[in-house]
């Protein structure tokens, strides 16, 4: 079976500074896979560079069986959609919801506007009277919903999620983290999920890949990290620092 997503050899370099060196790695189609690591560590760029939002200064990145050019085109983001960190920064504070989510319908050419806008919205949660406020009348938890719902929108069969929930108070990230799973099962999506949270990727993730100073540490699965059956002393110090974290929160 084609991967949904392979990396081959990809580096990114900014002037003089190398983001990303050399990774490669392959999701199968209905995965979720995270990436873990320090910031700095290159995985929000792995994620830009899969996103078109990163110069790509060699390697291959390939969706479907299909290698990608250097531009991304409308197919690609159809395919392809990516859920920010901060959901307030990337909702346009002048746009009611409706309007935010009419936007990607409009551009790709979608009819029956008024029944997936309404749909999006039942899907995370939101009923339709929020369909038109602004961002700024919603709590951080219902923004990325928003978000979320713009995403799937198009119905897009890979999501990439930067830190979809590290802005988002601790009971409310529980919540929107299981409406992405719920999602995932319903539509039979792949996640690439970055997070610096070692318990969020264990419990969200099939297997990940740990990074630092741009370069792949190690790929494991959840399940060996749950158990620690890890192989570089960089994971153990970050299986060490998170158990540290929790215990004296």
């Amino acid at each position: 079976m084609t991967p949904a997503l392979t990396i081959d050899s990809v580096s990114v370099v900014y002037d003089d500074f190398t983001a990303l060196d050399n990774v490669s790695l392959s999701v199968a189609s209905g995965e979720s896979f995270g990436l873990v690591g320090e910031s700095g560590s290159g995985k929000s760029t792995l994620l830009r560079a899969l996103a078109g939002l990163a110069p790509v200064s060699a390697g291959t990145i390939t969706v479907d069986g299909k290698v990608l050019g250097r531009k991304r085109d409308k197919a690609f983001y159809r395919q392809v959609q990516m859920v920010f960190q901060d959901p307030y920064g990337s909702l346009h504070p002048r746009q009611t919801v409706d309007r935010l989510l009419l936007e990607p319908l409009a551009v790709h050419g979608f009819d029956d506007t008024e029944n997936r806008i309404v749909r999006a919205l039942e899907e995370v949660g939101l009923g339709s009277g929020f369909r038109f406020r602004y961002s700024h009348q919603l709590s951080g938890g219902q923004r990325q919903r928003v978000a979320i719902a713009r995403a799937l929108i198009l119905e897009p069969s890979i999501l990439l999620l930067d830190e979809p929930t590290s802005a988002l108070d601790a009971s409310v990230q529980a919540e929107v983290l299981n409406l992405l799973e719920q999602l995932r099962a319903a539509r039979k999506l792949t996640f690439v999920m970055v997070s610096h949270d070692l318990a969020v990727v264990t419990h969200m993730c099939d297997r990940l890949m740990v990074m630092q100073y741009g370069r792949t540490v190690e790929e494991l699965s959840s399940a060996d990290l749950s158990e620690r059956r890890v192989t570089e002393d960089y994971t153990r110090g970050l299986l060490a620092a998170s158990e540290g974290f929790r215990r004296s929160g």
